[in-house]
């Protein structure tokens, strides 16, 4: 047995939610131990994220990929829609600016801080690109689209099907995912595609498979245009 695979098992709120909020809490420790401490937060919850999945994959069943042509079309859809809103006000770090509160915006390039072409800066390049891959579309599908969505509605949010639309927590959801983005309007629009992806097919595996598909064209267009600022 895994070895949080018991508690998670009899504790189905603290194993969709527990994870997700310790890769957060690594996340804000990125940046607040100098300039490098970016670079090894994100080495650190990129494993974590990697083991907490390993431990709840056996108590949270909805966590399986699925690919159709539906999450394929929706993977490249969103990432067509990230890279091509590119307003003034769709950033929240310019958004906040124009009501006059100062933000402090960071690039996240690894090549800045670790040399170009250097080998550091491609293992924190690649890790990025695994870990937005791999990792973050199982934490974030399951707390958001499966988790937060039915929750929102239903403290006893399995009671809840997949494929139920409930406008309140689909809109909630959304915004809430957006938010949590600098990007904040392409991420309200892909937490609602996200979200119909799974009202649609009744399963997180096609969310998981688009959002995965996204993340991974973002990190091959952020090192090949050098548009870090995505990052």
């Amino acid at each position: 047995m895994r070895f949080l695979e018991k508690k998670m098992a009899g504790a189905p709120l603290i194993a969709r939610v527990a994870p997700f909020v310790i890769f957060l809490a690594l996340t804000s420790g990125q940046g607040r131990f100098g300039p490098e401490s970016a670079y090894w937060f994100y080495l650190a919850k990129t494993l974590a994220g990697a083991w907490m999945v390993y431990e709840m994959w056996p108590c949270v069943k909805e966590m399986r990929w699925a690919v159709s042509w539906e999450a394929v079309a929706a993977g490249v859809g969103v990432f067509a829609l990230w890279i091509g809103i590119t307003a003034a006000w769709t950033t929240q770090n310019a958004l906040w600016a124009k009501f006059g509160w100062s933000t402090t915006a960071t690039t996240w390039n690894p090549f800045i801080q670790f040399g170009a072409g250097s080998g550091m800066g491609w293992l924190f390049v690649v890790t990025r690109i695994v870990g937005s891959t791999l990792v973050v579309p199982p934490l974030e599908e399951v707390f958001y689209r499966s988790f937060l969505y039915r929750y929102i509605a239903n403290p006893s949010f399995q009671t809840i099907p997949m494929n139920r639309f409930l406008p309140v927590p689909f809109l909630v959801a959304a915004l809430v995912f957006g938010l949590s983005h600098n990007e904040w309007l392409s991420g309200i629009l892909c937490g609602a595609v996200f979200q119909g992806l799974v009202l649609r097919k009744n399963r997180l595996g096609d969310a998981m498979t688009a959002h995965a598909i996204t993340n991974f064209l973002l990190g091959a267009w952020v090192v090949w245009k050098g548009a870090w600022h995505f990052w």
